[in-house]
């Protein structure tokens, strides 16, 4: 059984910080990717940065530069650190970890989400 679990949500002033954290119960290393996504009420679930097994990064156009994801591996933990936050931002951010199987076929699981609200 795969469990992750997210903390660190709030509400917060445009411009501040946030750092959300994604405990997984098994090591991240076990995953080719780990990741965050969100969802605004009525929206569609979208991709916000990922981390791969090898370090590499990857961030959506509207959060790069101003969100940094990492990992603690000892802890099976990956972070979102979120700075300079936009009302935009508001929404339920989800914990992602990914395997790549055979024959292309992916594996996705995901946390039960914390909100972020982010007010002008």
């Amino acid at each position: 059984q795969v469990q992750l679990v997210e903390s660190g949500g709030g509400l917060v002033q445009a411009g501040g910080s946030l750092r959300l954290s994604c405990a997984a119960s098994r090591s991240i290393f076990s995953f080719d990717g780990m990741g965050w996504y969100r969802q605004a009420p009525g929206q569609q679930r979208e991709f916000v940065a990922d981390i791969s097994s090898g370090g590499n990064r990857n961030y959506a156009d509207s959060v790069k530069g101003r969100f940094t994801i990492s990992r603690d591996n000892a802890k099976n933990t990956v972070y979102l650190q979120m700075n300079s936050l936009k009302p935009e931002d508001t929404a339920v951010y989800y914990c992602n970890a990914r395997l790549i199987r055979r024959y292309g076929l992916v594996n996705d699981y995901w946390g039960q989400g914390t909100q972020v609200t982010v007010s002008s």
